[in-house]
Formats: C-alpha cells, structure tokens, sequence
C-alpha cells in the first residue's frame, strides 16, 4: 500500500540468514514494499520495532529454542505495537493459525508456499485485512467453540494445549527425550515431565510410551 509515494515499510524477523536475505530480495523488488529493518534475534525484534515504527512486520515463528516467534507477538502486543503481524513459517498453518490469531498476529504463510503469496500476505495486511489460506479460514470458522464426540481421539491442534506443552510435543516427536527438551526450552526436567503429564491428560493417554508414538505420528503429519 503506497502513501505519497512512498514505499511501506517492512520489518523482517528471521534466524536464517540465507532465507531472510532471499525474502528481503523479494520484497525489495517490489515497488510499493521495502525492507525497513531485520533483526534474527527476538529480544533485538523487540527493542527494535517499536522505535524503527515499520508498516507491518513478518516473522518467523520457529527460532533460537522454541516458538519464540509467537512470543515475540504476544510481547509486542504487551508494548502497545499495533503493527499488522505476518507470520512465515516451516510449520503446518491448521496447527498453528489459531495460536497466531490468540498472540495477535493477522497472517500466516507458510515457507513451501509460492513466494507470490508472501507478497499478497503483506499487502494483505496492510489494508487491514487478515491473510489465512481458505482452508484454515473454514476450520476456524465451523470448529470455534466446537468439541469432538464422546470416545473420539482428539487431535492436537484442536485441544487446549498451551504453547509450551505443543513445543514440548513437537521435541518428543523428534525423538528428544526428557533430558534433551528440558535442555533446549532451558526448563528443568522437572518442568518437562510435568508437561508430559499434562500432555498425557488432555490427548486421554495413560503411558508414556503411548504419548511418545502419538507425538511421533503428530509430527509425521506435519512434515
């Protein structure tokens, strides 16, 4: 959206040097878009962005230990940064859309998607208006508030596990054990076995040897 002009600003959050150089690229290439400023660290995003004052922001979801791309919405949230959000990320979007929504981002792209969509997205965006693939768009739609039948094995994007127990799912699926998560999300295995219990409780499975092939499956889906 050009004002004068001028053209809108973009701000770029991604650990990936390779992938943010080539998404600053194609931004930069348009007329109406420009890289205002990038960062690869959440905590440098987040001092950043609300002096630098960019048109929107797109952020990668997946960083550094964990799913600090959501965090990095929510806190700029908490600072009073209005910025529409566009999420670009590796994970599956009917996973993570609704979480995006909840941290108050407004968009969702997915990397293996054509790189014509991350443009459309930040347009999108920048007319205030929410970019989501029609897919998603739906589920949201017909599956807010809505709960699974009596007996049903329910899916795990569809429960109310938080970010942390999903990020936690995410590890066992990969095949990290207790010790290894703990060590990756800096938490104390206590910690993790406490979200392991939970995770147990609300997915309705009584051993861990069942969570762990229900989060191996949970995240062959994914891939």
């Amino acid at each position: 959206m050009e004002k004068k002009g001028l053209r809108s600003k973009v701000f770029l959050v991604e650990d990936h040097p390779i992938v943010r150089r080539g998404v600053a690229n194609l931004i930069n290439a348009e007329s109406d878009l420009t890289v205002h400023g990038e960062s690869a660290d959440v905590n440098d995003a987040l001092r950043r962005i609300p002096v630098e004052k960019p048109d929107v922001a797109v952020v990668d979801l997946s960083m550094g230990t964990g799913l600090l791309g959501l965090q990095l919405i929510k806190d700029l949230r908490k600072s009073g940064v209005e910025i529409p959000i566009l999420v670009l990320s590796m994970h599956d979007e009917s996973v993570y859309a609704d979480r995006v929504l909840k941290a108050g981002g407004q968009g969702y792209v997915m990397k293996a998607e054509d790189t014509s969509q991350i443009i459309a997205a930040i347009r999108k965006l920048l007319l205030g208006n929410v970019y989501f693939s029609e897919k998603v768009v739906a589920r949201l739609l017909s599956q807010r508030g809505s709960a699974p039948a009596n007996g049903e094995t329910r899916e795990a994007n569809d429960l109310g596990l938080s970010d942390r127990e999903l990020e936690v799912l995410q590890y066992l699926g990969s095949g990290k054990n207790t010790r290894e998560i703990a060590a990756q999300l800096n938490l104390s295995i206590k910690t993790i076995d406490s979200h392991r219990e939970h995770l147990k409780e609300k997915l309705g499975l009584k051993h861990s040897s069942e969570l762990l092939q229900y989060a191996f499956r949970w995240v062959q889906s994914q891939s």
